[in-house]
């Protein structure tokens, strides 16, 4: 297979020489942000485990319990198989979490989206999308197939253009977004854009992976509103603040009904293993009962921006917009060397010249370990 080994490389001579190339590195994650790379101790403030909950007692404990009922696997998909007893009470604690009538899991986050969007809309109809939202909001908007506008990252007036110049050409139409937005860690105008989508009849989808357990006392990004806004696709993933893995969808039974008959990534994929059902029902415990907790995250955040002089974040996620790629990629390097590990994100993930710090805080790291932190940001002259 010479040809497809020569192919595989002239694909990648590129990426090598603008620094794009990606590289996999053996990381042992702990408690509490600390991780070991080639056997140095790191502190971690790059992952979205933002309340600690993988490493959590209860939640271990949860998922060791469910194994030793259930097993290890869920054995086909669920409608071949059926759902084991916690899929039906985890959807029904999520459903009650977002408030809405009923929820339905998928496999992951990224199955979810290229589930649900293709199921809700075809090529008769439109979609607006935020043009910062998740890779994963664009690949279940490309397979809709349906005709896609993108407007400007929370820009209202350039989405009610849009739709006013549009909407009357197409039967049905869907509003895509983050809730709160992975790459930039500021929310979505979710109050204003729910308004907008009802008085013109769009329905309005919230991605809201990294907005669960930590933002609206661990509700989720709605929640960050007062009242909150009508929002009839709220979807997420258990995979960050709740510290599992798998993806969601809350809505009115009748969607969640079509999900389950329609969807093809949920029709076609293994269901999620007991041991993460489990441990998600251990960290809604959790958050459901302990919203102080919920804060924490936040809070660090903040004590990091107000340390460095950054604006206030709205989110656990602060991006430092450094520019250049390799000039990225060096402060990360020089940061690991210090003893932190932060991720440095380069395009494709973001725009050509906004390659950046993304910093992440959770429920466990210390005001010590945030300043010291801060003070090698200053030392290498990143700030």
């Amino acid at each position: 297979m010479k040809s497809l080994d020569i192919f595989a490389a002239d694909k990648l001579a590129p990426l090598v020489e603008q620094g794009l190339k990606r590289e996999i590195t053996v990381t042992d994650r702990w408690a509490a942000g600390q991780a070991r790379r080639a056997g140095r101790p790191l502190l971690s403030f790059c992952c979205n485990d933002y309340l600690d909950f993988t490493h959590h007692p209860k939640v271990k404990q949860a998922a060791k319990d469910a194994i030793d009922r259930y097993g290890a696997g869920a054995g086909a998909s669920r409608l071949i198989t059926g759902n084991h007893p916690l899929i039906a009470e985890l959807e029904r604690r999520l459903a009650a979490l977002k408030g809405t009538e009923d929820a339905c899991l998928f496999s992951s986050g990224y199955l979810a989206n290229i589930g649900i969007i293709p199921t809700l809309v075809s090529k008769d109809d439109v979609i607006f999308l935020d043009e910062l939202s998740h890779a994963c909001l664009r690949a279940g908007s490309s397979l809709a197939a349906s005709t896609t506008y993108t407007f400007r990252h929370n820009d209202l007036n350039h989405l009610q253009e849009l739709i006013f110049k549009n909407r009357k050409n197409h039967p049905r139409a869907l509003i895509v977004t983050d809730g709160v937005f992975s790459m930039d860690g500021d929310l979505a105008p979710l109050d204003q854009l729910a308004q907008l989508a009802r008085e013109t009849d769009c329905w309005l989808m919230t991605d809201d992976a990294h907005g669960i357990g930590v933002i609206g006392a661990g509700r989720g990004s709605r929640h960050a509103f007062d009242p909150p806004p009508a929002i009839p696709l709220q979807m997420g993933t258990l995979s960050k603040g709740i510290g599992s893995f798998g993806g969601y969808l809350c809505a009115s039974k009748p969607v969640i009904d079509l999900m389950k008959t329609r969807a093809r990534s949920l029709i076609y994929t293994t269901a999620l293993p007991p041991a993460s059902v489990a441990a998600a029902l251990a960290a809604l415990d959790i958050i459901e009962t302990d919203p102080v907790y919920c804060q924490r995250p936040l809070q660090n955040a903040k004590h990091f921006t107000d340390s460095l002089g950054l604006p206030a974040p709205e989110s656990p996620i602060v991006p430092i917009i450094i520019g250049p790629t390799d000039k990225t990629m060096r402060h990360a390097k020089s940061l690991e060397e210090n003893g932190f590990l932060v991720t440095g994100i380069r395009p494709p993930t973001v725009s050509v010249g906004t390659a950046r710090l993304r910093f992440t805080f959770s429920a466990a790291h210390k005001e010590r370990e945030i300043n010291a932190l801060t003070d090698s940001i200053r030392r290498l002259g990143i700030v």
